[in-house]
């Protein structure tokens, strides 16, 4: 999970050959369907109006579905090549400090429905091979009210190791990072495509 030289892609198929066989760390699985987080664990919400209307909200929808909300500097995705879906496993290397952290999240569930309003979602867990322990949702809504598509982010975590506890301000110095950069990326995607 932690290494001092950049892991080669045959390390993280590795990693995530393993990861995939593991359970997830934390015990309330789809939680965050519903905004339901279980007691003892951080909540992180975010939100950001991507525009309006059945153009943007495809458009976002699509984003969502290629992973464009996880396109960083800092932090690439290692992911099998098609849309999401419940029980891939995928790995997150991030490089921070001098250090390659290398996570692994197994999606929980994909989602699409129009009541009470159009949304796309999909959720990842934590795997035994991540700094924390928890769940994180990514979804786009369409809402029928005002015609308005908007980016939603929802996660609940706590540290999962003793380097993450130890250094937990910094992790949330960059949990919230990633969701601003999240954030951004999914605006870029959308305006992008309507340009």
């Amino acid at each position: 999970m932690y290494h001092f030289r950049k892991p080669d892609s045959a390390q993280i198929d590795d990693f995530l050959k393993v990861q995939a066989q593991q359970e997830f760390t934390y015990p309330h699985r789809e939680a965050t369907r519903n905004q339901s987080a279980p007691v003892g664990f951080r909540v992180d919400h975010n939100r950001i109006r991507l525009g309006q209307g059945a153009a943007v909200y495809e458009q976002a929808k699509q984003a969502l579905a290629d992973w464009q909300h996880y396109r960083f500097d800092w932090l690439h995705l290692h992911r099998p090549e098609a849309p999401p879906a419940a029980g891939q496993t995928v790995a997150a290397l991030a490089h921070v400090l001098g250090i390659w952290v290398l996570n692994a999240c197994r999606i929980v569930y994909v989602l699409e429905e129009t009541e009470p309003f159009t949304r796309f979602a999909f959720a990842y867990g934590t795997l035994p091979g991540h700094a924390e322990c928890g769940e994180e949702r990514f979804q786009v809504e369409w809402h029928p009210d005002d015609d308005s598509v908007w980016y939603d982010l929802y996660a609940f975590s706590r540290p999962n190791t003793l380097l993450s506890k130890f250094a937990y301000p910094y992790v949330r110095s960059k949990q919230k990072q990633f969701a601003r950069e999240s954030l951004k990326a999914m605006h870029q995607a959308v305006v992008k495509k309507s340009n």
